[in-house]
């Protein structure tokens, strides 16, 4: 179980920085990092008997996380019409 889940964080790490072109696919990659985190820290939780109050504070800050990604690509994508990020200027944003 173990080996799963470390391929599956090593994999989402490594499209999270091979990933440079589209905002929308670093997004989901975070998303998919933080679902795995989920993961690891229920099962840790769960081994030594603890309470899960823990998860419930990652999940609330995922849930942030993910809300302030949406809000940045939807502003990116009104004001420049698409999610690309070799066409944006650092001196414009």
């Amino acid at each position: 179980m173990m080996m799963y889940i470390s391929v599956c964080f090593f994999s989402g790490v490594w499209v999270f920085c091979s990933n440079r072109k589209h905002l929308l696919a670093t997004l989901l990659s975070l998303e998919f990092i933080v679902l795995i985190l989920y993961m690891i820290m229920c099962n840790y939780l769960n081994e030594f008997n603890y309470e899960f109050f823990f998860v419930m504070i990652l999940l609330t800050f995922s849930v942030c996380e993910g809300a302030l990604g949406l809000s940045i690509l939807v502003s990116m994508i009104r004001s420049y019409g698409n999610d690309f990020f070799n066409i944006y200027s650092m001196l414009e944003c």
